[in-house]
């Protein structure tokens, strides 16, 4: 049958201590929320809808335009009735996937094991073993091994406390029967919420069947209430990372000291050191080589390239066998053709480099047009700026600047040209001649130097 998946992301997560709502919580530079939504559209259901309550604009806003439909829970009254509120919006008949926007490590895999296995259950039951299950819900099977019910811990007795399988809260109900299970859950409890897996207690009084898988791995139904475990479950995410790199062939310095927070694609005898932070859509082609403390952001680099220590690359494209860095400073709109040298503290922005050329140290190159085989001297300006407008600097092929270099822009800087090291160059300069402006030297032979009153 098709597949409805309702997301809870109502709560307001106070154990965060934060005025954010918890399902924006970031999780390797992606809301928490936005991971259960990828995963979920991963499933191609014919309907997904998010159930939202605190702060409900902000996290609608955040997953906007992804075909989503949006249900408010105004009072948070416990899952089963927010899952009541989402009855009306259901496409009829659908069977229903239950995910929570907490929740952010759960696989495709693991989901579709869940929902592969309906055939004649009313109810299937996503169960985990933790080492210890303090605070879950646990799941009480019969004899031959069929469930029972879900006892939250606070309503447990003393022998219930110690079964070790517990409840994540994913769950999935036959399509023709969720309306009438939901329905007749009601709030006599310890909580005092209609909770949603009273629907197994519902289903096995009449008669039906329900089954509980147990997740492969207890991480992926990790939920996250505060930032201790927001930090580990980010710890979890690094390491998923890091394997899924090595198993495709990258070398990593260290595998627990590197952040992927996107997309990164490799090729082959990519090298990364340790502390490299990636953010975005960052391609590294290959025999890339990452020095330590790098930050990438979507960004693609091209084969043999290297970055040293210490560099920023911002939406930029870099070509083949570029050297960056150390502590170069590449910002967005930058293109690097093949064989460019960006030497130790140069930023680049908005700068399209050519082939060969060279910016070696200390230097500040932003809205220019560089030609190939240029060589910039140490401390050049591109003064591209007059405090409201932006200009460009043209430099064309084989020109070498001088170090201490000002270029005030809109200048062009003519094929093959020499400016002289020292200059402020103001005006356009003709072709393959030496162009400097300096003010004379001169000594003056009866000047003292000063010395310090009594």
């Amino acid at each position: 049958m098709p597949l409805s998946i309702i997301i809870l992301a109502a709560g307001q997560g106070v154990r965060m201590k934060s005025s954010q709502p918890k399902v924006m919580h970031a999780l390797a530079g992606k809301p928490m929320l936005q991971h259960v939504v990828d995963t979920s559209l991963a499933l191609e259901p014919e309907q997904t809808i998010v159930v939202v309550g605190h702060q409900s604009d902000q996290v609608r806003s955040l997953v906007h335009d992804q075909g989503l439909e949006f249900v408010e829970q105004s009072d948070q009254l416990g899952t089963g009735h927010a899952v009541a509120q989402c009855l009306p919006d259901l496409n009829k008949g659908n069977d229903v996937l239950v995910l929570y926007g907490d929740v952010p490590l759960i696989s495709v895999d693991t989901i579709r094991s869940l929902v592969d296995m309906a055939d004649d259950s009313t109810v299937n039951i996503l169960s985990f073993l933790p080492k210890n299950s303090q605070g879950y819900g646990r799941i009480l099977r019969s004899a031959d091994g069929n469930v029972e019910a879900i006892v939250e811990e606070k309503d447990t007795s003393d022998e219930q406390k110690k079964i070790r399988e517990s409840n994540s809260g994913i769950l999935f109900i036959d399509g023709n029967k969720i309306g009438d299970l939901v329905r007749n859950l009601d709030n006599n409890n310890v909580q005092g919420e209609y909770l949603l897996t009273d629907v197994v207690k519902h289903s096995v009084q009449q008669g039906l069947k329900v089954t509980a898988i147990i997740c492969p791995e207890n991480e992926e139904v990790y939920g996250v209430n505060n930032q201790a475990q927001l930090a580990q479950v980010e710890k979890i995410y690094r390491r998923r990372q890091a394997n899924k790199l090595m198993r495709e062939g990258v070398k990593l310095y260290d595998p627990a000291r590197i952040d992927v927070r996107g997309n990164l694609n490799v090729g082959t005898d990519v090298e990364i050191d340790i502390n490299c932070i990636f953010e975005g859509d960052v391609s590294l082609s290959d025999g890339v080589k990452i020095g330590a403390n790098c930050v990438i952001r979507n960004t693609s680099i091209g084969s043999d390239s290297i970055v040293l220590p210490m560099s920023s690359i911002d939406e930029a494209m870099i070509g083949k066998r570029v050297s960056i860095g150390p502590f170069a400073r590449i910002r967005p709109g930058t293109e690097c053709a093949d064989e460019v040298k960006i030497g130790n503290f140069v930023e680049a922005k908005k700068a399209k480099i050519g082939v060969g050329s060279k910016v070696n140290h200390l230097s500040y190159v932003g809205d220019a047009e560089v030609g190939a085989s240029v060589n910039i001297g140490a401390g050049t300006i591109t003064c591209n700026y007059d405090g409201v407008n932006k200009f460009k600097t043209i430099i064309e092929d084989g020109v070498f600047i001088g170090s201490n270099t000002q270029l005030v822009a809109p200048v062009k800087i003519a094929r093959g040209a020499t400016i002289g090291a020292g200059s402020t160059i103001t005006s356009d300069t003709p072709a393959d001649k030496l162009t400097l402006s300096r003010s004379k030297q001169v000594t003056i032979d009866a000047w003292k130097k000063p010395v310090r009153k009594k």
